[in-house]
């Protein structure tokens, strides 16, 4: 038999605290009942099929209702085959059946949600998502050094990407070679997005006009893609000079995934664009410095803004024929976490959060320029720990 949790047992602790306390700061009860793959994997350090039962009251036991794997063990880990089996194995292990219960509503099918209400017919149901994402938003010290590892990994391949690349190439041959590098060197090649709203592969490679090309997810650069199955990255044009090559590759490499931006050239490309690429350079500087626990996310989007418009590149910043609606998200175990750097986000920053920061540009016929990095918050200021080159890097 196997172990169940794979987290040391005061991280588990520490991660189920955190949930609750958000729950209580949000005035809820009851318990949560937690299904998807991102949370287990928060809670447990391994992806299972089932539920997570985490009763509010501090005072109560965690149960950890598993179907498959069938031969996971552990303290409090019940085998079931279907949710219906849950209260009666809540009342066999001395649980009173909750009087309210938390479910992910943001990712749970509706026909999940109806058939957990017939199981609990007595119990009222709210949705645990925004407590899911405040708990999950502050990594733990454990979490910040899986990320640390994932951007050390993902830094030395993006070092390797000028070597990868050979005349005559398309975007899409370019793409392949450093995805083919990156497994090598232990990419999971799982890229995990929250909601349905945006899909991806492992990340996108955009060259010349296509960074231009509308998608349609709410990323800052589109471009077609393969196939309308998935509108989105390298569209299989031969890289040509005088244009730019923009690399933002999945760096999922322990979990927890850095996401990095790096901007290479093809042949000399126009001062417009050398310079709109220093704009990216110095709105992570500033950055670097307002980024402190207490700083308001709207406040950080309004300086990338303000510091782009005042450098005349306001028309190309986060998109030119599409704009996104952001310059910066969390990022974690999934690529789309709080807090959210939007115009109109009334996230606020804290110490631990991690953040990918991103002001990007497209020239139109040149391509996209701009870098993304991953800070961790911390009181002096954002820490960077996606360190490549940042200046636009030749190919040949």
């Amino acid at each position: 038999m196997e172990n169940l949790i794979l987290l040391p047992s005061a991280e588990v602790a520490l991660r189920i605290g955190r949930l609750r306390d958000a729950a209580r700061a949000a005035g809820r009860g009851g318990a949560l009942l937690i299904a998807d793959n991102a949370m287990l994997y928060y809670l447990t350090g391994r992806v299972y099929s089932g539920w997570a039962y985490i009763p509010v009251d501090a005072t109560r036991k965690p149960i950890w209702f598993v179907r498959r794997p069938v031969e996971l063990a552990g303290e409090d880990v019940v085998e079931v085959r279907k949710p219906e089996e849950i209260p009666s194995r809540l009342e066999a292990m001395g649980q009173p059946l909750p009087e309210a219960i938390g479910l992910e509503a943001d990712t749970l099918p509706y026909s999940t949600v109806t058939r957990l209400q017939a199981v609990f017919p007595d119990a009222g149901f709210y949705s645990a998502s925004p407590l899911v994402a405040a708990a999950r938003a502050v990594k733990t010290p454990m979490e910040i050094s899986m990320m640390e590892r994932s951007g050390v990994i993902h830094t030395a391949v993006y070092r390797r990407i000028p070597s990868l690349f050979s005349p005559g190439m398309t975007d899409f041959e370019l793409d392949v070679a450093i995805e083919h590098v990156s497994r090598l060197e232990g990419c999971l090649g799982q890229f995990r997005i929250a909601g349905k709203s945006m899909e991806s592969f492992m990340g996108n490679v955009l060259a010349g006009e296509n960074a231009d090309t509308p998608s349609p997810y709410d990323f800052a650069l589109g471009g077609k893609g393969m196939s309308p199955s998935l509108p989105v990255g390298s569209s299989g044009e031969e890289l040509k000079p005088g244009t730019t090559v923009s690399v933002d590759v999945n760096g999922d490499y322990t979990g927890y995934m850095t996401d990095m931006t790096r901007v290479f050239s093809y042949g000399e490309i126009p001062a417009e664009a050398k310079d709109a690429h220093e704009c990216s350079l110095a709105i992570h500087r500033e950055f670097r410095r307002m980024a402190v626990p207490g700083t308001k996310a709207s406040d950080l989007y309004e300086m990338a803004a303000r510091i782009a418009r005042e450098a005349g590149f306001e028309r190309y910043f986060m998109g030119h024929r599409q704009k996104a609606a952001f310059c910066g998200h969390g990022v974690g175990i999934e690529i789309n976490e709080t807090p959210v750097i939007a115009p109109r986000s009334r996230d606020m920053l804290q110490e631990g959060n991690a953040i990918a920061m991103e002001p990007k540009f497209v020239i139109p016929h040149v391509g996209a320029v701009g870098i993304e990095n991953t800070y961790i918050i911390t009181p002096s200021g954002a820490r960077c720990i996606t360190n490549a080159p940042e200046e636009i890097i030749p190919l040949v």
